[in-house]
Parts: structure tokens; sequence; C-alpha cells
């Protein structure tokens, strides 16, 4: 089953509630931080769950706008962080789903369930709804991971695991080679639940 039906993540948010608990992810508070220093007011977050990564740049005055495939994860960052945040009902691969122009974009764990060409969209589509100026980031699991090359084998590097996900683990030389033509400014590597990399670019 494709990571991107509606009905698998229903089902995923459905069974698991709030997942990965309310604290947002490490890699959002790095995020915040380079946003507050470079003075971004408004954020796009596409894949935004439940709200909990969306906390640190709501606490700060950002003005975020979301984009989720899960009604029901919808409706949870409503509830947990704000009822009148404005989130597209959609999946990423469907963007662009305004015209807006955003100071930052903040992408957490959602490329590497992509395929190749999915990837290349979602990089290109983020890049084009920034100010110029404007900076994106984005996580990603590494080969690092434990489950790198396990589970049944799809692609270089692409996996199918977990009841259902497809996963492409990257290295560095990924990273260059799919965000290198879009500002890329820093790979920084960071823990989560999986070694992580934390992909910076600027327009």
């Amino acid at each position: 089953m494709p990571n991107h039906t509606p009905e698998f993540w229903e089902s995923a948010f459905s069974q698991k509630h709030e997942m990965w608990g309310l604290q947002p992810a490490h890699s959002a508070i790095l995020t915040k931080d380079l946003f507050i220093q470079n003075g971004v007011k408004s954020v796009l977050i596409p894949g935004i769950g439940y709200g909990r990564n969306a906390q640190p740049f709501l606490e700060n005055g950002m003005q975020v706008t979301g984009i989720e495939i899960s009604q029901t994860a919808i409706e949870m960052a409503r509830k947990h962080y704000s009822p009148d945040i404005k989130i597209y009902h959609g999946s990423v691969t469907d963007m662009p789903f305004d015209t807006d122009k955003y100071d930052g974009i903040f992408c957490y764990a959602l490329i590497h369930l992509l395929d190749e060409n999915e990837r290349k969209k979602l990089i290109s589509d983020c890049y084009n709804q920034l100010q110029p100026g404007g900076y994106m980031v984005f996580t990603m699991i590494t080969k690092a991971a434990h489950t790198y090359g396990q589970g049944q084998y799809i692609s270089k590097d692409r996996y199918g695991m977990f009841g259902g996900v497809n996963m492409y683990f990257y290295d560095r030389e990924a990273v260059t080679a799919e965000f290198g033509p879009f500002g890329l400014m820093e790979i920084r590597d960071v823990t989560e639940s999986f070694p992580f990399y934390w992909v910076a670019c600027q327009k």
C-alpha cells in the first residue's frame, strides 16, 4: 500500500492517537532557533500531523499553515495547539494548496516516505513557496538506522517495512544530490527516534 493513501494514515492516527507524544521533536527546536535568528514570521509545515512540531513556532509568534493527509490528525492539532490553525487536508504530493510565499518551511520525517519522483516534486514545490531569502528545513532517516537494509527491497536504498511503510534511507551524497540545487546550507546529524539528518536550505 502506498505511504500517502489517506486510508493508511487515518488508520495509523486512529489506532495510535498521539503516537509520538505532545512534545516537539528536537529537530523542530533547532529549526525554531534558525527561524528566530533570521526573522521568520510565516511557516508552512507539510505533513503537520497532530501539530506537536508546530508548537515551537506558534509559541514564538510565527503564523503556521499546515498540510496533513489525516483528518483525525488535523482534529488533534486543533484540539491540542490552536483551534484556528490553518491546515489544508490533503497529500503533500498534491502541493501547492495555496499561492502564498512563506518565510520558512519545516518538513519533518516525511520525505523519506516518498518515492524518487515524489521527493523531487516536494523539494521543488517547497522551494517555490519560499520568499526570496527564506529557509526550508527537512529531516529524514539515514543509513545509520538499524532498520536500513531490512524489510522488502523496493529499489536502491528503499525498503518496505512496518506493515506497509516504504522508506528511503539517505546518506550525505543523496542529500547533496537532491537538495544541492535548492540552496543547500547545512547537513547536521540529529537523533530522534532514529538517526536523522537535519537539512537546511536558503532560497
